[in-house]
């Protein structure tokens, strides 16, 4: 037998799928019309400004009130200039400048540029306190370590991207930024008691849901103290007692990925983890980025067939599926006629947010090494450095513990050397390289990830943009005297 018609609309008014392609199949636009939530955009989704106009749409067309998301964060996350890297600096750059009236204009012209193409939710900003610097996928995605900082830019940002018509979504509840692990990939702990909780990563959340937040995210981490051996998508302590009841949200609450292992490894599939979350409190459910026709009735039918053997109360689902439907009317109420990004506002944020320790001299035409560096599944693979931006200046990339000193150093000749990362006291054979070099050459580094306290002897000087957007490359640049 089929499902019940009801109940299938009924979940799938609860999911957020997604599609491959720079043009949305059939199979997306039907489901919309069948009651599916929205879609997430991703990278691959993504061409030119007008494709993307004619995609969102195409969807609208399934749906007038279809949720379309998107992870625009600037910085480091960018999926509008995943080709070329974003035109803003990101939250760390925003928390070093400290000008929280710069951050709210820096996200409304954000929130326009996607109010112009047709999307309608943002998951962003990331409000996560980064207090580890080991931290693997938050780093430069964060306004720093300060809860108090934090929280006064998240409010901020959370105002400007709302203003532009665009819904924010802050993450992740409640607070990636003390892991050392990344939920992509596995289910990170942070084991400390609720308390420091309150006092060190739950600020900017109350700050975000006092600004009016239309959503906020869950985080896919295990808080023995809250969750148990569980994540807290799937805790009912978390979304229900925490946010809902303690901190007062009323919005939607929107899980992170569920195909990512956080999730998708404790509940045994992303069926079955859909279950999970909604029956803890989820409201919206991000299914993923590798999505299909047959994924998203896979979920649809667990989530049935949860309703129908108990393991779901149909009432939770409805409230689910009703707080996604008020969260598309809030979107639609809100649209605004389009203004136009901002993206020099984006450039000059990031040339203040540059810190030059040291003194930057004799850089005529210097050899520029950037060393290779990985990216997280957040980030995706997107251009970043110095290399777009150089106007008189060799460029070599290498892998930092396969590198050669002496030969990098016969390269260079008398000229100085400037040596590019990112995280870089954490790449295999970065802080070897780097003393290796300024041992016996003139060296300049310029650190684009998080600014870890971390310092090596002996360079002229070391230059800290606090991401790694196009912007801050650019910013850079200019800083060193190097941009074209």
């Amino acid at each position: 037998m089929g499902l019940d018609p009801g109940l299938r609309r009924l979940a799938l008014g609860t999911l957020l799928a997604a599609y491959p392609g720079p043009v949305p199949p059939d199979w997306a636009v039907d489901l919309l019309a069948e009651g599916l939530a929205g879609h997430t955009l991703f990278g691959t989704n993504v061409h030119d400004p007008a494709q993307l106009a004619a995609t969102t749409a195409a969807l609208r067309a399934g749906r007038a009130d279809v949720l379309i998301a998107i992870d625009e964060e600037g910085g480091d996350v960018t999926r509008l200039a995943h080709a070329t890297g974003s035109p803003y600096p990101g939250n760390a750059a925003l928390g070093a400048i400290g000008d929280v009236a710069l951050t709210r204009r820096v996200y409304e012209a954000i929130g326009a540029e996607l109010a112009e193409l047709g999307i309608t939710v943002n998951l962003a900003p990331t409000v996560d306190v980064n207090t580890a610097d080991e931290n693997p996928v938050i780093g430069t995605r964060s306004f720093g370590a300060d809860p108090l900082r934090v929280a006064a830019h998240s409010a901020a940002a959370v105002a400007g991207l709302q203003a532009a018509g665009v819904a924010a979504c802050a993450k992740h509840f409640p607070g990636h930024g003390a892991t050392v692990a990344d939920s992509h990939h596995e289910l990170p702990t942070v084991d400390v008691p609720v308390d420091v909780l309150r006092r060190r990563d739950l600020p900017p959340f109350a700050a975000v849901i006092a600004a009016g937040a239309q959503a906020v995210m869950t985080a896919h981490i295990r808080v023995p103290a809250l969750t148990g051996p569980g994540p807290a998508t799937f805790s009912r302590a978390v979304l229900v007692d925490l946010l809902r009841t303690e901190y007062g949200f009323t919005g939607a609450v929107v899980t992170d990925a569920l195909e990512m292992k956080g999730a998708s490894v404790a509940a045994g599939g992303v069926g079955p983890a859909a279950v999970r979350a909604l029956a803890a409190g989820a409201d919206l459910l991000c299914i993923g980025a590798k999505v299909d026709a047959d994924l998203v009735e896979e979920v649809a039918a667990t989530i049935v067939e949860a309703i129908g053997d108990g393991r779901l109360d149909r009432r939770r689902v409805e409230e689910a599926a009703g707080r996604a439907a008020t969260l598309a009317a809030w979107t639609r109420a809100a649209r605004r006629e389009p203004t136009g990004g901002g993206t020099d506002l984006g450039y000059a944020a990031a040339r203040r947010a540059v810190k030059i320790d040291g003194v930057l001299t004799d850089l005529e035409r210097p050899l520029v090494v950037q060393l290779h560096a990985a990216s997280s599944m957040a980030e995706g693979r997107v251009p970043w450095g110095l290399g777009p931006h150089l106007a008189d200046a060799e460029e070599v990339r290498v892998v930092a513990g396969e590198a050669d000193p002496a030969a990098l150093r016969r390269l260079a000749g008398d000229r100085p050397i400037v040596l590019v990362g990112r995280r870089l006291h954490q790449l295999p054979g970065g802080p070897e390289l780097v003393t290796a070099l300024a041992a016996a050459h003139p060296v300049t580094v310029v650190e684009m990830g998080w600014p870890a306290q971390w310092r090596p002897a002996g360079v002229r000087a070391f230059v800290t943009t606090y991401g790694a957007s196009h912007a801050n490359g650019r910013a850079a640049a200019e800083a060193l005297g190097l941009a074209g």
